[in-house]
């Protein structure tokens, strides 16, 4: 509802792109109360045909066909990094708001004719970075923010798992290391000074499938960052230690701890005498562990509701194309690392 109690007008919202995220971006926009989903767009018709069968919608081979026929008010782009730009300069121009999955681009040439198509045309340009949107990070965001930690010290990200299928066409740092690179930025709200990494191919035998990466930052933060393709179990977490103790996110069970430091000053009271050796084990200034209460949801829908409300409120996009292209540029320093 609208400041005056009026229902907000329905946006007219497209998908470009139906692999498997695409897919997941078409059922969430086709869900949403004020999104009416007309179309997508994909190459390959069988799977244009398939999702648009499933959804009551129109499938197109051709964007271009699909902008001039539908009139979409926003467009998302779920290709293949290499193929954001047309697509995206094309929903621009075609007087569309537009949600380009992460990475923004293939390079930063792109992204940055991107942002810029954007300014030009006067519409919305959002990178799709879903982390952000993940409630036990936004409440973690929060608490930094209020300074439930105090000084921050480190943060720590880990996202590994197994080798993802199908094949991808890029390596691990640029599939996944965005998410952390941005992540890291916005919850400090700082850009690093410095990044060092180590980088290898194990597996993959095309790309690199393992990274491990340090940071600074200008408050003298630490950032750590570990990624690869190659754990057999899924570990989506980050951690970030202050002096008032450690914060950490479960990624994939939404859930954020608070690991309490006890003051000094409490100590022993703080931690129990039972047991002196345990004491010696767990550390003298253990405090409370909290585990928050969340509402979860779903955060692909959270950051496509995100997208329509600023563009219905004329609000700036949650997360920028300046953001986007950060952290596309902070992942190419990793591989140009290697390089070098």
């Amino acid at each position: 509802m609208t400041d005056r109690g009026q229902p907000r007008a329905v946006i007219r919202t497209a998908v470009i792109g139906v692999g498997s995220m695409g897919r997941n971006h078409a059922r969430v926009l086709k869900e949403l109360p004020n999104s009416e989903l007309v179309a997508v767009a994909d190459t390959n018709l069988e799977a244009a045909e398939a999702t648009a069968h499933r959804l009551g919608i129109h499938a197109y081979t051709n964007y271009i066909d699909l902008l001039e026929k539908e009139r979409p008010g926003a467009v998302v782009i779920a290709t293949p990094p290499t193929l954001h730009l047309s697509p995206a300069l094309a929903v621009l121009q075609a007087g569309a708001h537009v949600l380009v999955e992460k990475p923004i681009a293939a390079t930063l040439l792109d992204g940055e004719k991107l942002i810029a198509a954007a300014q030009a045309a006067g519409k919305l340009l959002m990178v799709g970075h879903i982390v952000r949107f993940n409630p036990a990070v936004q409440a973690l965001k929060a608490h930094l923010h209020a300074g439930r930690l105090g000084r921050i010290f480190q943060i720590a990200c880990r996202r590994v798992g197994p080798f993802p299928a199908p094949a991808r066409d890029i390596g691990v740092v640029i599939d996944l290391a965005p998410h952390d690179l941005d992540l890291m930025c916005w919850l400090l709200e700082s850009e690093p000074l410095s990044l060092q990494s180590q980088i290898a191919q194990r597996v993959h035998t095309d790309f690199e499938d393992l990274v491990v990466s340090l940071l600074r930052f200008p408050g003298g933060e630490i950032g750590s960052l570990e990624i690869n393709w190659l754990t057999p179990t899924k570990v989506r977490e980050v951690c970030v230690l202050g002096e008032r103790g450690l914060m950490r996110v479960d990624d994939l069970t939404q859930d954020l701890y608070f690991y309490e430091n006890a003051r000094a000053e409490n100590w022993p009271q703080s931690v129990g005498t039972g047991w002196p050796a345990l004491q010696t084990i767990k550390g003298v200034a253990e405090g409370t562990m909290t585990r928050f209460a969340l509402q979860r949801q779903e955060p692909l829908k959270a950051e496509l509701a995100a997208f329509l409300s600023a563009i219905q409120s004329g609000g700036p996009a949650p997360v920028s194309g300046e953001d986007g292209l950060r952290a596309l540029r902070l992942a190419l320093q990793m591989l140009e690392q290697v390089k070098n």
